[in-house]
């Protein structure tokens, strides 16, 4: 098979802009371990790309079988080369192009509605924008079991490289709604039965106080500002996690993982 060695490559070159996020409808999917999800998710494949120093190993073996499957042959590009499209600094040697899932309201809510969860809490994610922190929520939001995750407009993308490492794939298997408005994901949430909660760090009721047994839109502003004093009018309950008086906040990833296991526990009891 042609090996790739210009870095001018017209693939190589798509292969960038999908990175950088400047194709809307692809993904850029890196490494052994994402590839394998991506492609168990089903989601259809337009290029592959392996360096040609890649390792050949079982696992390999079964991720290029599939992808022949599909009828797609791996683009064989010179390690230097490979180099120019990796997102990682140590890269494993495979990428693929993926398209990007269905994230629209109706098909949340039809997988909503058709899984009726025994778990009915959806987390609202609101302009959420640093990648990293978006990654490990989800892949928290996954383990605890969600119904469902919603990011609102100016949220970071889910599918972005940073995004799908840090999440461990979860993007590919979770209900997600991406670009939302605010109102109409609570206006959704209501119309499906939740009670809209936020975490606040100027509320008096503790988040160990709620009955998580109830389904619940639970919803996390921005990193650096939170909810506004509008936003935080259109919320049924405000809730606060207790902390030491020197304390003035939690990462987000972290403060979202401690309320989620615990309206885990209160459903498994």
């Amino acid at each position: 098979m042609p090996i790739i060695t210009s870095r001018d490559n017209a693939r190589l070159k798509l292969a960038r802009r999908v990175r950088d996020g400047r194709v809307r409808d692809l993904i850029f999917v890196e490494g052994l371990r994402l590839a394998e999800e991506a492609l168990k998710s089903k989601i259809g494949i337009d290029e592959v790309f392996v360096s040609d120093r890649f390792e050949r190993g079982e696992r390999t073996a079964t991720v290029l079988d599939e992808i022949q499957s599909r009828g797609h042959a791996a683009n064989v590009v010179a390690e230097q080369h490979f180099q120019s499209i990796a997102d990682t600094a140590n890269p494993q040697g495979i990428v693929l192009l993926g398209r990007r899932p269905d994230t629209g309201q109706i098909n949340f809510a039809a997988r909503f509605a058709d899984r009726r969860p025994t778990f009915p809490l959806v987390l609202l994610l609101h302009r959420v924008n640093n990648p990293s922190n978006l990654g490990a929520i989800l892949r928290t939001a996954e383990a605890v079991g969600i119904a469902g995750v919603i990011l609102t407009r100016n949220s970071a993308d889910v599918f972005s490289p940073k995004s799908l490492r840090a999440s461990m794939g979860a993007a590919f298997r979770l209900n997600l709604w991406t670009n939302a408005a605010f109102d109409e994901a609570l206006s959704w949430a209501r119309d499906a039965g939740l009670v809209t909660t936020a975490a606040d760090v100027n509320a008096k009721k503790n988040y160990l106080e709620t009955d998580w047994q109830r389904p619940r839109l639970l919803v996390f502003g921005s990193e650096a500002h939170g909810l506004t004093d509008d936003e935080r009018d259109l919320i049924d309950e405000l809730l606060v996690i207790p902390m030491a008086p020197e304390v003035e906040s939690l990462n987000l990833a972290v403060a979202c993982g401690v309320i989620l296991f615990e309206a885990k526990r209160q459903t498994q009891n």
